[in-house]
């Protein structure tokens, strides 16, 4: 049982510094201004990203108390789905959204900036911790930037 625990232990460590070791691609869009990106389709994809979080976070507290190799196993791909969600979530928001779309031009410029801000610190929560509330909360955080970002009907 010792034996497993550690192994388990490494593995988790051995998969992060891996992660952080290896490149990360962001999903946002490239830096040029091309006029095509869909700024309400980010959103939304963010959004599904918010739940993939909640999920994961959920899954892992239900598998944390059991110790079989395929419950081990299942925990670790939780977390690392969950890493990898949040994770795009930040990198859609300062890759895209705070170095294209929220400029120091607009009146609003604060206020902006500090909800953009407010998603990637509850990104982050989330990626720290498996309480539903952090879910929550990075759930409400990007619906909060739902109103900068409305749906265009061709």
């Amino acid at each position: 049982m010792q034996k497993l625990s550690t192994t388990f232990m490494m593995f988790i460590l051995g998969a992060f510094w891996f992660g952080l070791a290896t490149p990360q691609s962001a999903l946002a869009h490239c830096q040029i201004p091309c006029g095509i990106y869909d700024d309400y389709a980010r959103v939304q994809s963010m959004l599904e990203n918010a739940a993939t979080v909640d999920k994961s976070a959920r899954l892992i507290r239900e598998l944390s108390g059991k110790t079989d190799a395929q419950s081990q196993n299942q925990l670790v791909r939780w977390v690392m789905n969950k890493e990898d969600h949040a994770q795009q979530v930040i990198a859609t928001i300062s890759d895209y959204f705070l170095t294209q779309r929220v400029k120091p031009s607009q009146k609003d410029y604060t206020q902006r900036l500090e909800k953009h801000h407010a998603v990637i610190i509850a990104a982050m929560q989330a990626k720290q911790n498996v309480d539903a509330k952090h879910a929550e909360s990075l759930t409400k955080a990007i619906q909060a930037l739902a109103k900068y970002y409305p749906e265009h009907k061709h």
